[in-house]
């Protein structure tokens, strides 16, 4: 598990890994675990400060599927989700948040499926990049709207 933590810096978050498998979907691209977990940790680091200055409780995980609930009551195939965000945005957070013991906002990296729709190493960095940004940009409170207009400006 990797977290930081800093007086200096309002935000918190950690990086952790599971490896929880189900069953093999898609024949995309494989790397190792520990290959895919550098890549979604550069990915992470190489966001601009600004950026990762304001997340807020948040811990960010690298699971090879999705769980069940994950598409539950969503018009989505299980296969098809490469990231989820759940939690508080921050735009919904009022004077009450942080007043007792807060669980922290999850940010979910789908590892195999992500692979299932790469074909090389690079296309898998840039996966993971666009995934976790756009699962922090809900994390910020954008719609799904608000993050794409945002991605195409970060790439």
């Amino acid at each position: 598990m990797w977290a930081v933590s800093s007086s200096l810096r309002r935000s918190s978050y950690s990086f952790s890994f599971s490896s929880h498998r189900v069953t093999e979907m898609g024949r995309g691209f494989q790397l190792s675990r520990e290959e895919f977990e550098e890549i979604a940790q550069r990915a992470f680091d190489s966001l601009p400060e600004s950026i990762t200055h304001e997340i807020d409780n948040v811990h960010i995980v690298v699971e090879d599927y999705p769980p069940e609930h994950a598409t539950r009551g969503r018009d989505q195939d299980k296969r098809s989700l490469l990231g989820l965000y759940e939690g508080v945005p921050l735009t919904h957070r009022g004077t009450w948040y942080g007043a007792s013991p807060t669980p922290p906002d999850k940010i979910s990296l789908y590892k195999r499926n992500i692979e299932s729709v790469c074909r090389s190493r690079a296309e898998i960095e840039r996966r993971i990049t666009e995934v976790l940004f756009h699962e922090i940009g809900h994390h910020f409170g954008m719609s799904e709207d608000e993050v794409r207009a945002a991605l195409k400006d970060y790439l």
